[in-house]
């Protein structure tokens, strides 16, 4: 996909809503249909050089836009030379699809549809062009056979048919397999969540003139983008904010130690673990940059916080389940600081309405699914399962809601991280295609993110800023370190990271 930090995923009524637009402005829609169509056959050449004159090409078209768009392509890979079969499921309905159609006509016929998946399992190519950013019902049993023929190479032009295009959702359970998708102008939402990604293969973003980029406006979803500013001009250590990260007991402190250690190396002036008296060797064993302090019970956080240097504070990994550690997050909140709370905090405030009740808009929510769907279990129901129809409900629609009912920041990890704010704003961290990072799947990792977030957080970030630069370097720092990390090594990866982007 290379690097589009900051770019604006789209929703399929506002990649219509830009196609509109140039047509309006006096753009001939048959013009973007000729350059999508050049756009897809550039593609499929960079993709696999080999095929080229002789190869067999089967190219699907459904009777709207992108079946307009397949019948360009089946037209200029024969005129390249290649054997092209093509098949539509409906005749086109679409004006400018009705002219390419005529247009292939002279080169070609069109085919019965019962023949298309024979045709398929036999191709060199097959070309998807059936139903792109439209459908919103499922496939049906007319395409079984097609679904079931394993071609060995699929492009889909703008999403596989199927895929919904706002989700990432297979639409009725069933989709398309695409090796390489071919997308305009902006990558779209369903791209990069949920399934979009297995199902669309390589992405690739071509230009067909729509207009420099994508405008943001309000309610406009984009991708996260890296930090502008971590460095450290001159200043003393208190500049720069103190974290406090609240440990477990004995043989629970390796999540905080991780967290504290992240949020250090982040950029925070000074960084403290308070712990339960008995867990004060084992934690001064393994610490040295990060300070200790003895957590009693609730009471001591309190005296604890009387500093006002103490200006964030994240509590959840390894913290326990107990009702001390209920009465500490407590206690937090109704401090009114700047706080993460990630783990055992969550599902603390989960059990517990009065704690889901006291928080503010200084706090940031960092659960993985389980933990979402514990929080907020009617939109995890909505968000898992199978997609009757499209446009269907999707992660940034659950998190964008969470985080209205929570009155915080809410940031939902996994591949497709995504973070909303309590005023809708939504930024999704797609570590996918070239950014995937599959070495995040470790015990730990989700700990480290916490603490560099509460890290940015004690240097004066939002929660929402500090979410999605946080889920940023996250990221970053497992795909410099590669095969083989453990959590206990993103930290340590954070300083030559921030060196290389000039930070």
């Amino acid at each position: 996909m290379g690097s589009l930090d900051g770019a604006t995923l789209l929703s399929a009524a506002e990649m219509r809503d830009a196609e509109a637009r140039v047509i309006a402005a006096g753009t001939p829609g048959a013009v973007l249909m000729e350059r999508a169509g050049a756009a897809v056959v550039a593609a499929i050449a960079a993709r696999w050089p080999d095929l080229g004159p002789g190869a067999r090409a089967c190219v699907l078209c459904g009777p709207g836009g992108n079946g307009g768009d397949g019948y360009a392509v089946a037209r200029l890979l024969a005129a390249r030379g290649w054997r092209v079969e093509l098949y539509a499921f409906a005749p086109a309905q679409h004006e400018d699809a009705r002219a390419q159609a005529r247009l292939w006509q002279g080169m070609g016929p069109i085919a019965v549809w019962d023949g298309a998946a024979k045709a398929a399992a036999e191709a060199d190519l097959v070309v998807d062009a059936l139903f792109g950013l439209g459908l919103t019902r499922p496939l049906g049993a007319a395409f079984d056979a097609l679904l079931d023929a394993r071609p060995c190479r699929v492009v889909a032009i703008d999403l596989p048919s199927g895929l919904c295009s706002d989700s990432g959702r297979a639409i009725g359970g069933r989709c398309v397999e695409a090796d390489l998708t071919v997308t305009f102008h902006a990558p779209k939402r369903g791209q990069v969540l949920a399934q979009g990604p297995d199902l669309c293969g390589v992405l690739d973003i071509r230009d067909i003139g729509l207009e420099e980029g994508p405008k943001a406006r309000d309610g406009a979803v984009t991708l996260t983008r890296a930090p502008e500013r971590l460095g450290k001009m001159s200043g003393h250590k208190y500049g720069y904010g103190h974290a406090l990260v609240l440990s477990g007991g004995v043989g629970r402190g390796g999540a905080a130690r991780m967290a504290a250690r992240a949020a250090l190396r982040i950029g925070a002036g000074l960084v403290t673990i308070a712990c339960p008296p008995a867990a004060l060797q084992e934690n001064a064993a393994r610490l040295d940059a990060v300070m200790l302090r003895s957590l009693r019970n609730a009471e001591a956080l309190d005296a604890l916080l009387q500093d006002p240097r103490l200006n964030a504070l994240l509590l959840g990994p390894g913290l326990g389940l107990r009702a001390r550690e209920s009465d500490l997050v407590a206690r937090a909140l109704a401090a009114g600081r700047a706080l993460v709370l990630d783990a055992d905090a969550l599902t603390l405030i989960a059990q517990d309405t009065a704690l889901r009740d006291a928080l503010h808009a200084d706090c940031l929510l960092t659960p993985h699914d389980g933990e979402f769907a514990r929080l907020f279990p009617d939109l995890a129901d909505r968000m898992g399962g199978e997609a009757a129809t499209g446009p269907a409900y999707s992660r940034i629609d659950a998190v964008r809601e969470a985080a209205a009912r929570a009155g915080c920041t809410v940031l939902l990890k996994g591949p497709d991280t995504v973070i909303a704010g309590p005023d809708g704003r939504v930024r999704v961290n797609a570590g996918v295609y070239g950014r995937a990072a599959p070495w995040l799947a470790t015990a730990g990792a989700g700990d480290v993110l916490a603490g560099i977030a509460t890290g940015l957080m004690a240097r004066g970030r939002t929660g929402f800023d500090a979410g999605q630069e946080a889920a940023w370097l996250h990221v970053a720092a497992a795909r410099r370190f590669g095969p083989g990390l453990i959590a206990e090594d993103i930290p340590d990866i954070l300083p030559a990271l921030m060196r290389e982007m000039g930070l």
